[in-house]
């Protein structure tokens, strides 16, 4: 019912996951990152203990086969799940279970993992890794979007759109990008207009947060805007 691309940047080192779905909130289920271990994808008929339990599996040091042999030798309703696994070392790992309903199935690149079910047909996949290959220079969200929009062209989830989600890590537990399309006529445009919006403020501010090796961050708030100010003035 879903189809979603696991990508690493290669300029900064984020993970990320885009996805989008004619079902109610895909990204309160599918997308699960483990900041500086890798990513998690759970969909068809989700299983949401794929995401709690593989996100610690990468932290445990778990290659994504392994972690997929574990996830599935646990759970009888196995044949119902899609998921794929990427690792930060870029190790990939998927399954389609032979109850998914078609088109279903799974694509890689260097860096990429992608995979989809209930899909319009192949072209979906096919042409959201020639999107995310192509636009290598844009920056990671808009990369991002731009292929999941190549496949919603290709046809995207055969029974219509409904809602979308993006989710980026960096080297902080917290998530760097988080957006959500809940329930939307045209999800990932919205999308993309949230991003957007994102670099109004959010993207320029998120550095004076509290990270591991600053743990109270930046606190004056006069610093704070004049940052976001100079930041902004640069059309950053």
């Amino acid at each position: 019912m879903t189809w979603s691309i696991i990508a690493i940047d290669d300029a900064s080192g984020q993970i990320g996951i885009a996805v989008a779905t004619r079902f109610f909130a895909v990204g309160a289920r599918v997308p699960h990152i483990a900041a500086g271990f890798g990513a998690v994808a759970t969909q068809a008929l989700v299983n949401p203990y794929y995401g709690i339990d593989g996100t610690r599996l990468l932290r445990e040091g778990k290659s994504p086969n392994e972690i997929i042999r574990a996830l599935l030798a646990a759970d009888s309703g196995r044949e119902s799940r899609q998921l794929h696994v990427m690792d930060v070392r870029g190790r990939i790992a998927a399954h389609t279970g032979s109850d998914c309903v078609d088109w279903c199935g799974h694509i890689s690149g260097v860096g990429f993992s992608i995979a989809g079910n209930m899909l319009a047909d192949a072209q979906v996949l096919d042409e959201t890794a020639k999107a995310y290959v192509a636009n290598a220079t844009l920056p990671f969200p808009r990369r991002l979007i731009a292929a999941m929009q190549a496949g919603e062209a290709a046809g995207g989830d055969k029974r219509g759109k409904q809602s979308a989600a993006l989710l980026i890590h960096g080297e902080e537990e917290w998530s760097a990008l988080d957006l959500r399309v809940d329930d939307h006529s045209d999800p990932l445009a919205e999308l993309a207009r949230l991003e957007h919006v994102s670099r109004e403020r959010w993207v320029h501010f998120r550095q004076f947060l509290p990270t591991r090796q600053n743990p109270a961050g930046t606190t004056d708030r006069a610093v704070i805007d004049a940052g976001i100010a100079a930041a902004t003035a640069g059309g950053k």
